[in-house]
C-alpha cells in the first residue's frame, strides 16, 4: 500500500501539487499516486496523453458505486472518499529528483491483482517508458507484489 507521506513535486512551475509518496526507484527515482481530478489534469498536459480522460471515468464509477450506510444527509457521504479509494484503480506518475514527469502507470484498485485489469503504463505522448525507464516500473511491481512486463504493460505493443 501507498505511505502516508506527502511531498511536493516540480520546481519549473510545471507542477506544484502534493501527491502522496508511493515508493522510491534504485535510480534516484519516486513514484506518486494521482488522487485528485486536478492532479490528473496536470499529469495529462505534463505529459501528453489522457490520463485525465481514464482518471474521471473511473472515479464517476465509483462515486456511481457507492451505496451509502445512512440515508441522513450529513451522513450519507461519510465513507465516500474511502469507497472511491477502494474501487478506482491506482494511477501514479514517476518523477526524477527535478520533479519532471517521466512515465504514468494505472494499477488495479488497491495494487491488487486482478488478471482481467488492464494495466496501463506509458511515458510521454503515449511513448514506451521500458527502454529508460524499466529498472523504476520493476520498483513499481516489486512494491505492489508484481511483475509489470512490457508485454502486458505497454498497450501500443501489442
Amino acid at each position: 500500500m501507498t505511505e502516508t507521506v506527502y511531498c511536493r513535486v516540480g520546481n519549473k512551475g510545471q507542477l506544484h501539487l502534493i501527491m502522496k509518496h508511493v515508493c522510491d526507484t534504485p535510480d534516484r527515482k519516486s513514484w506518486f499516486r494521482i488522487e485528485t481530478e486536478a492532479e490528473a489534469e496536470k499529469e495529462s498536459a505534463l505529459m501528453d496523453h489522457l490520463v485525465a480522460k481514464y482518471f474521471r471515468q473511473h472515479r464517476e464509477n465509483a462515486v456511481r458505486s457507492y451505496k451509502p450506510t445512512s440515508t441522513r444527509f450529513v451522513e450519507r457521504d461519510i465513507g465516500l472518499r474511502a469507497h472511491i479509494q477502494r474501487e478506482m484503480p491506482l494511477f501514479l506518475t514517476l518523477r526524477d529528483a527535478e520533479g519532471s514527469g517521466l512515465v504514468t502507470a494505472m494499477l488495479p484498485p488497491e495494487g491488487g491483482d486482478d488478471p482481467a485489469f488492464r494495466i496501463i503504463i506509458v511515458g510521454k505522448g503515449n511513448s514506451d517508458p521500458y527502454p529508460e525507464h524499466e529498472a523504476a516500473i520493476n520498483a513499481l511491481g516489486r512494491h505492489f507484489g508484481r511483475t509489470l512486463n512490457r508485454a502486458r504493460c505497454y498497450p501500443y505493443s501489442r
